[in-house]
């Protein structure tokens, strides 16, 4: 039996450059596991260095992400840390910064 199997090492694997909201930042790496640009759905994992931001945006779809290092600071002040969950409602406008950069991993879904 063969197994129709794809690994990907989050630390190993090349980044490049973000851009989901648009624009490149170069301040921000992206690793794309099964996102789809077409769908605006699936899993991607992103870097962010110490003191870049997201663009603000709003979420079409609901977005979930697992803070695995660093700190993510929300718009309204809410702080994140290695551990923290978090999931976004279709129709949630926001953006996200670091101060001594992050790791996370996300997933942008249809809402249940």
């Amino acid at each position: 039996m063969t197994l129709d199997r794809r690994v990907i090492n989050i630390y190993d694997t090349p980044y490049t450059t973000y851009n989901l909201e648009g624009a490149v930042q170069k301040d921000m790496q992206l690793l794309n596991i099964s996102y789809s640009k077409e769908t605006g759905h699936g899993w991607y994992v992103i870097r962010m260095a110490a003191g870049a931001a997201t663009i603000p945006h709003t979420h079409e779809s609901r977005e979930e992400y697992l803070i695995l290092e660093g700190d993510l600071i929300e718009s309204d002040g809410t702080v994140l840390k290695a551990g923290d969950f978090v999931s976004y409602a279709p129709g949630t406008h926001h953006n996200s910064r670091t101060k001594n950069g992050c790791l996370l991993i996300g997933l942008d879904r249809t809402a249940e």
